[in-house]
């Protein structure tokens, strides 16, 4: 795993005249657990560099080419040839748009050190926008510089979490309170919009009046220049940054009092840190700098005389200030490398160097019918089926029926009830935040609305379940097959009840798995092979589920099947539904009629396809009927002769059916062992779990009883 972090062009990664970004870069780094992944990227002209993994990008001499173009094209060299997982940007936001034009759209971290607003490639809500669109995180050093990022736009931005704040750090310093001198202390840019007219001001007066007060003045200023001077007050001019921490340990008041809106303002983080009385003004993100300071309710001259003589002339309160600021004080480098840590681990947690299966724990959104507006008639299906494996494997699991969604939520203005459908979808996933979504079915779910999703949860994976048949000589197999890729350019991964070995139209690129009919054994609870039953074989059809009652003039090739093998049969009886009128029968009324059959024919629609089943066999098999199934399916690759009943030809079948129907040892035999192998080696927990590892590309010690 690699993390590269680039810096903005000319930004000093140095010990010598260090730049704000760098020290962040700097201080988080040293003691990220990530570190040995970590290379920084710059350029710095000081041979002298911070002690990290660091690479200098040259830069060839063309007069009348961009630097900073030439600094990122030269970054997206060395990537193209060391790919990077994760790339960290900061301050740039303009440099986004080269390395996602020729890198495609990676896992871009982007950092905001100064106000959103003011900076190219972030200034327009069309730009804030696609920085949204494209990057993983966008990490703000403050509230204030994160709701300036925000402004104008829509309300769905205002919580996303794409976006992070992540304060600037210091390091907490060992201070003797009691060591504190009578010093007060100004550390900047010596300018007008740093304060420094304001601050000049007010010392001289203050230093006039206590004349056992001095002051420091700590940074320079070519170009404002604006001079105070008093034999009390101490030009430093720019220190380096230890100095300046070691000025901050003995003063006592310390300064700050920007006009321009501060993204956030590292003096006075450090002040706070080595136990001053920090005085500040009301602008951007200062006041997030300090747990305990003044605030300047007006910025001028007069206020902050007043506000630094309160405080020298009240010893308690500045000492309490100063107790306050360092006890307080929790914007370490570690709590905040912490933090930047916990994202980096997000995106890697289901690496399989950075997981550990036993505290796997998701959150999934499983979107497909529930039928709750069919009122129980169609509850044991196999989306619940594969809500019961996943609890059990202990996530956390939020059912989104979208076919009942759909049908409740039409209106006049959506009269297909879709619009509605897909925008409940993504306000699902802004509050619910799922780590996997599950799609079985899920027709009216757009691909719009995939691409939406895949664009504000980067870390989200999706799959898709099928279950209808796929045979081109089947039932409906445009549609069905239309019903698979209409997704699949989205999905992680496919899962059909037929073999993808056998479906040329599947894109080579997509990660396709059969998945059998799962067994569950809170529903197949019968235990019909140690009971006498009264009927020899069960049948049951529909011409759809939704449906429940049959259609009038349908042709039906298994009708006409079961018909030739009733009249083979002599003296078998047979309990068939669905077929001359006698209607479907469903729920409680379904495993009660089956509950008295000794065999179940497992008859699919179409031509038997490789490994193709409707999940009638789940309720044949689990519930200990001797399960008749096609040779053509392939389930002899699981299953046995002692397990199941394969037939050739309605012939073959007849015969076996004959042979069965006479002696109950065998068929209590092979109900035994088909129920028991299924309910171990085909349940839902074991699907469930196939469908979770294969999604996340998790290896699995031991091979599922279906993977061939």
């Amino acid at each position: 795993m690699k993390i590269s972090i680039l810096l903005p062009y000319k930004e000093n990664f140095s010990p010598i005249y260090p730049g704000a970004v760098s020290l962040f870069v700097k201080d988080t780094v040293e003691i990220s657990k990530f570190k040995k992944n970590i290379i920084v990227y710059g350029n710095t002209n000081y041979k002298k560099k911070f002690k990290i993994k660091y690479y200098n990008i040259p830069l060839s001499s063309f007069k009348f080419q961009s630097k900073s173009k030439l600094y990122v094209n030269e970054f997206i060299k060395i990537e193209k040839k060391q790919p990077s997982d994760l790339i960290e940007i900061h301050n740039r936001p303009n440099y986004l748009a080269d390395i996602i034009n020729s890198l495609g759209k990676k896992n871009l971290v982007l950092y905001f050190h100064n106000d959103p607003l003011t900076m190219t490639g972030s200034k327009s809500i069309k730009e804030r926008k696609n920085l949204l669109k494209n990057c993983y995180k966008i990490i703000f050093n403050s509230n204030w510089s994160k709701k300036r990022f925000l402004q104008g736009m829509h309300d769905k931005f205002v919580n996303s979490e794409k976006l992070l704040v992540v304060f600037q750090s210091a390091k907490k310093l060992s201070v003797n309170l009691t060591k504190k001198k009578n010093e007060i202390t100004f550390v900047g840019k010596l300018n007008r919009s740093k304060g420094y007219d304001i601050f000049g001001e007010a010392i001289v007066k203050i230093l006039d009046k206590y004349p056992k007060w001095k002051a420091n003045v700590i940074g320079d200023e070519q170009r404002d220049k604006i001079e105070f001077k008093h034999k009390n007050l101490t030009k430093l001019g720019f220190q380096q940054h230890k100095n300046v921490l070691n000025v901050y340990k003995k003063t006592s008041i310390a300064v700050v009092c920007s006009r321009w809106e501060e993204p956030f303002g590292r003096t006075s983080l450090e002040a706070s840190s080595a136990g001053c009385a920090v005085i500040i003004s009301n602008r951007g993100g200062l006041p997030e700098t300090i747990t305990n300071g003044i605030i300047l309710k007006n910025l001028d001259s007069k206020t902050l005389y007043k506000n630094i003589e309160y405080l020298i002339k009240n010893a308690s309160r500045r000492i309490d200030l100063q107790k306050k600021s360092i006890n307080n004080f929790y914007l370490t480098h570690s709590f905040v490398s912490k933090i930047i840590d916990e994202y980096r681990s997000e995106k890697f947690k289901f690496l399989n160097s950075f997981f550990t299966k036993k505290n796997l724990s998701l959150r999934i959104l499983h979107v497909t019918n529930f039928n709750e507006r069919h009122d129980g008639r169609l509850f044991f299906n196999t989306g619940r089926r594969i809500n019961n494996g996943l609890i059990r494997l202990g996530h956390s699991i939020l059912a989104f029926s979208d076919r009942d969604i759909q049908k409740y939520y039409k209106n006049f203005r959506d009269l297909s009830g879709s619009i509605n459908l897909n925008n409940k979808l993504k306000k699902t996933c802004y509050n619910f935040k799922p780590d996997l979504i599950i799609f079985g079915h899920a027709d009216l779910i757009s691909a719009d609305t995939l691409g939406e999703l895949r664009d504000d949860y980067p870390n989200l994976k999706m799959s898709q379940w099928f279950l209808d048949p796929l045979n081109k000589r089947g039932p409906d197999f445009i549609r069905n097959k239309n019903r698979v890729l209409d997704k699949i350019n989205f999905m992680e991964t496919n899962f059909m009840t037929t073999s993808p070995d056998v479906l040329n139209f599947l894109p080579r690129q997509s990660n396709n798995f059969f998945i059998p009919n799962p067994s569950d054994k809170s529903f197949e609870t019968l235990k019909n092979h140690q009971k006498n039953c009264n009927m020899d074989v069960f049948f049951a059809l529909s011409h759809g589920v939704h449906r429940g009652i049959l259609k009038t003039g349908k042709y039906d090739d298994r009708a006409v099947f079961v018909k030739k093998l009733i009249s083979k049969t002599n003296n078998v009886k047979f309990d068939i539904y669905g077929i001359d009128k006698v209607q479907p029968i469903w729920a409680d009324h379904y495993f009660k009629t089956i509950s008295n059959s000794k065999m179940g024919l497992n008859l699919s629609r179409g031509e038997p396809i490789k490994y193709y089943s409707s999940d009638r066999i789940t309720q044949i098999i689990g519930n200990g009927l001797v399960t008749l199934i096609d040779e053509k399916t392939g389930y002899r690759d699981f299953f046995n002769d002692s397990e199941m009943v394969f037939y050739n030809n309605v012939d073959d079948l007849a015969e076996k059916i004959i042979k069965i129907s006479q002696d109950e040892k065998l068929r209590r035999k092979i109900g035994k062992k088909g129920r028991e192998k299924y309910l171990k080696d085909f349940n839902s927990t074991l699907v469930a779990d196939f469908i979770v590892k294969k999604t996340f590309d998790i290896k699995n010690k031991q091979r599922f009883a279906w993977e061939k």
